[in-house]
Order: C-alpha cells, then sequence, then structure tokens
C-alpha cells in the first residue's frame, strides 16, 4: 500500500479501545499491514496459512480480518471507499442502477 492509498484508508479502519480510553493493551502490529496482509492473500489466492514472513502472523492478520468481518467492517470500509472513488469520479456516492 502506498502512502497516498494510506492516506485514505487509515482513517476508516477501526480505532483501538486502548487508543479510546476502553482499557486493554495496545496491539502488537501495525494497523498499515493488515490491510496489506490481507491484499496480498486476496490478490495472490494463497491461504491464511501460507502468508509470507513478511507479514504479521497468519493467525493475527485473520484475527484482525475475522473481528473486522464480524463487525460489519469490510462491508462498510468497502462501501465508503467505493463511495470517495465515485465521487472523485462525479458520480454520486451511492449507484443508483444495478
Amino acid at each position: 500500500m502506498t502512502d497516498a492509498e494510506w492516506v485514505v484508508v487509515r482513517p476508516l479502519l477501526p480505532v483501538p479501545g486502548w487508543m479510546q480510553g476502553q482499557g486493554g493493551q495496545p496491539e502488537a502490529y501495525c494497523h498499515r499491514a493488515m490491510p496489506d496482509a490481507i491484499g496480498y492473500l486476496v490478490d495472490n489466492g494463497i491461504k491464511w496459512r501460507a502468508m509470507p514472513a513478511d507479514f504479521p502472523p497468519w493467525h493475527r492478520v485473520y484475527a484482525f480480518f475475522r473481528r473486522w468481518r464480524d463487525r460489519g467492517m469490510v462491508r462498510e470500509f468497502h462501501d465508503r471507499v467505493r463511495g470517495q472513488v465515485r465521487e472523485r469520479a462525479g458520480h454520486d456516492a451511492l449507484p443508483t442502477l444495478g
């Protein structure tokens, strides 16, 4: 993920509870690595356990993905990015046909 892409993606990711004063420990892995790892997995069609060593351990990436998916954040993230792309192209944020 490029720096320009990260600037767009970062505000769309959930804020960890410990940063909101809800307790807990700081997470051990950078949030920027998680969408990168998930994108790599999807782009290359690999299995979770085949995640390269350049990324955090597969089980931590999967835990982030599962938490985001179960809370509906994957769909929300997709919808927000789609809306931003459509608006930059001069269209309404929500598609009206199809």
